[in-house]
């Protein structure tokens, strides 16, 4: 079935959800703004991210078993997450552009099926060397989902309640994430170690589902698709990389700052998604079920992390709600890090502020990006600057892999406060977005 709203919607120049909706200051105000099929358009972007998130997961759960079972050592067992990452960068930006021209809700299911099929892959992989190029496939759904859902969403939400809306989407990856600490602690307590990490790849299958209903049931903005039949440059990398004249400004300048926001705010985060569930096993000493615990506080930090983030974005604006969490970041993860040993009950307190802070950053990043770009280039702009940055950030976790032998673990992890200190200043180049209309 088409992904394309019927005609009639297309030429009447109004939002079909738009203006049936009364905006509403109430707690699900943002919501009700979004209107029958905003509101498709947001389950089907907060699944999808949702099971990316699950997908993501099985890998840096499963870590200490894959070293176990290949014989790895700490920089080995980091590069599955550079090559992951890196590799999304690709996937991001081809998402985008795909986006641009073909459509967000069929760039958007082509990105779920992606990232399903190589995480089931990776269970099946029979060495390290086809098990990192199956993460590396993988990379390419998991680089475009994101930025996709986020622009699908955006341009259904109003510009009153666009951060609330894309925060709330941003939450669903601590609803994945807590997903498969779930599945992965009832995985790894039943079954021998050397089936559970094939296990855990194989359930990647789950977003199958989501793809079903999607394709029914989900269709772009009119605006979206009004905008995409009328440029000749959607589309278009020539467009995001092009400087400022006189007399028209370029988004060359916002591109690079773009990037470089990117790249500090997941720098620190993929730091800390990928080693903490290590760091609680191998430096703090907790068992399987032990360490999904400890999990569970730093999930639920991040869940309301990201919905508290989504609410101050559009209180305080996109800049600094980025700056303060930032800042508090960076002290959180330098606190957590150096608690002394045998103080594991401060490591289980602290595990709550710290996902609250490295996920409310995150709140903002789906409306700040998709402001900063016209609807023509907006899946280019938003997927490459996202995840251009994600795979340059990847260079911190694997920095930690690497220096984890001598360093520890723990003490490695002062490289995501860098990451933090990099989005502060990114900052310094971009302009503040709140309540800007999407055109």
């Amino acid at each position: 079935m088409s992904t394309t709203p019927p005609p009639q919607a297309l030429t009447t120049g109004a939002h079909p959800d738009k203006g049936e909706q009364p905006e509403s200051d109430g707690a699900f105000g943002w919501l009700r703004a979004l209107g029958p099929r905003g509101r498709r358009a947001f389950a089907g972007a907060f699944g999808g991210y949702a099971l990316d998130s699950y997908d993501y997961f099985t890998l840096p759960l499963s870590m200490v078993a894959l070293a176990a079972y290949f014989g790895l050592d700490s920089g080995q067992t980091g590069l599955f997450t550079t090559v992951t990452l890196v590799v999304s960068a690709i996937g991001g930006a081809l998402a985008g552009v795909l986006a641009d021209r073909i459509g967000r809700v069929k760039a958007l299911m082509i990105t779920v099926v992606t990232y399903a099929v190589f995480t089931v892959a990776c269970g099946f992989a029979p060495n390290y060397e086809t098990l990192l190029v199956f993460r590396a496939l993988q990379g390419l759904g998991f680089g475009g989902e994101w930025a996709v859902g986020a622009i699908l969403v955006a341009e259904y939400a109003s510009a009153k309640h666009r951060g609330r809306t894309l925060g709330v989407i941003q939450s669903s990856w601590a609803v994945g994430w807590a997903l498969a600490a779930i599945v992965y602690t009832l995985v790894f307590s039943f079954l021998d170690e050397d089936l559970a990490w094939r296990v855990m790849f194989w359930t990647g299958a789950l977003p199958a589902l989501l793809v079903i209903w999607m394709r029914r049931r989900v269709h772009d903005a009119p605006e979206a698709i009004a905008a995409r039949e009328k440029s000749p440059q959607k589309g278009s990398f020539a467009v995001i990389f092009k400087p400022g004249t006189a007399d028209a400004p370029g988004l060359l300048r916002t591109t690079l700052f773009a990037v470089l926001l990117s790249t500090g705010v997941q720098g620190g985060y993929y730091t800390l998604a990928t080693w903490v569930p290590t760091y609680l096993k191998t430096e703090r000493d907790l068992s399987v079920v032990g360490t999904g615990g400890y999990l569970t506080f730093l999930i639920s930090g991040a869940f309301a992390g990201y919905l508290t983030g989504g609410y101050l974005t559009d209180r305080l604006g996109r800049r600094r709600n980025i700056w303060l969490f930032a800042l508090l970041s960076a002290v959180c993860i330098l606190a957590y890090a150096n608690i002394p040993g045998g103080a594991n009950s401060l490591v289980l307190v602290l595990g709550f502020p710290l996902g609250f802070c490295m996920s409310a950053i995150f709140s903002g990043f789906g409306s700040f990006l998709s402001e900063l770009y016209p609807t023509a280039v907006r899946g280019t702009g938003q997927g490459f600057t996202y995840n251009t940055g994600r795979a340059v950030g990847a260079v911190f976790p694997t920095t930690v892999g690497f220096l984890a032998d001598s360093w520890g673990v723990g003490g490695a992890l002062v490289f995501g406060a860098i990451g933090y200190g990099l989005a502060a200043l990114a900052l310094l180049g971009l302009p503040e977005t709140r309540g800007k209309e999407l055109v």
